[in-house]
């Protein structure tokens, strides 16, 4: 009698070790999914760009960070720098926007240069945008967003706690999008050169520990004509 309740005890914990190594490896597939997919997501790093077809079909406008290589593509994608803690505005280089196309980044921050050129025969226009894609830990409150068109920049923050303007920056035009602009008289020939940079300011009262392991990304659109969303 001792020898088939000792054989039932063992089949049962043969069959709940089973259960629960099933129950393990079904954990370990769905994290390392999902550990993939945070993966793909950031590994284009934290900006991109993007041009819509019709600009290039229609008026010739392309997009590269190459000036020797000039091909049409739709999207750029700018390397992540190899670290992301918090720095000064007053540490970035004076001469960012003049280190040639492509990534350049420095420590604690990112840095891309790239060109939008006429290509065709006509006089062109173009929208471009800057959208906000993936804020994680409210990271966004301290990020700066600095702009450099054709040697000029603009430097772009969230609205501070206070619902006032950080120092020497613009507003974010809204929570999803940092900045807005229709650029007209676009000659055939003609190329601007643009610089992105982005960090996370020291300075910033938002610059907290509660932003420690954060992440943000942008996306920078062009596009032939804009229709204004209802929010």
């Amino acid at each position: 009698m001792q020898n088939k309740k000792d054989v039932k005890k063992f089949i049962l914990e043969k069959r709940i070790k089973k259960i629960l190594f099933l129950v393990l490896l079904f954990i370990f597939l769905v994290l390392l999914i999902l550990y993939y997919t945070i993966g793909i997501i950031y590994s284009r790093g934290n900006f991109s760009i993007t041009l819509d077809k019709n600009l290039y079909f229609d008026d010739g406008l392309i997009i590269y960070d190459d000036p020797t290589y000039k091909v049409y593509r739709n999207e750029l994608f700018a390397e992540a720098p190899a670290t992301f803690d918090n720095v000064s505005h007053k540490w970035l280089p004076e001469d960012i926007d003049k280190q040639g196309g492509g990534s350049h980044n420095g420590e604690n921050y990112l840095a891309y240069t790239f060109y939008v050129e006429n290509t065709g025969t006509d006089v062109s226009d173009y929208w471009n945008e800057v959208i906000i894609t993936d804020v994680i830990k409210d990271v966004d409150e301290a990020v700066r967003v600095r702009i450099y068109k054709d040697g000029k920049y603009v430097t772009y923050a969230k609205l501070g706690a206070n619902g006032k303007a950080e120092t020497n920056t613009i507003p974010f035009k809204d929570d999803e999008t940092v900045v807005l602009e229709h650029t007209e008289n676009f000659k055939p020939g003609e190329v601007h050169e643009y610089t992105l940079v982005l960090w996370v300011e020291g300075a910033d009262p938002e610059c907290t520990d509660n932003i420690l392991g954060g992440e943000f990304k942008v996306e920078m659109q062009f596009y032939s004509e804009h229709v204004e969303e209802e929010k």
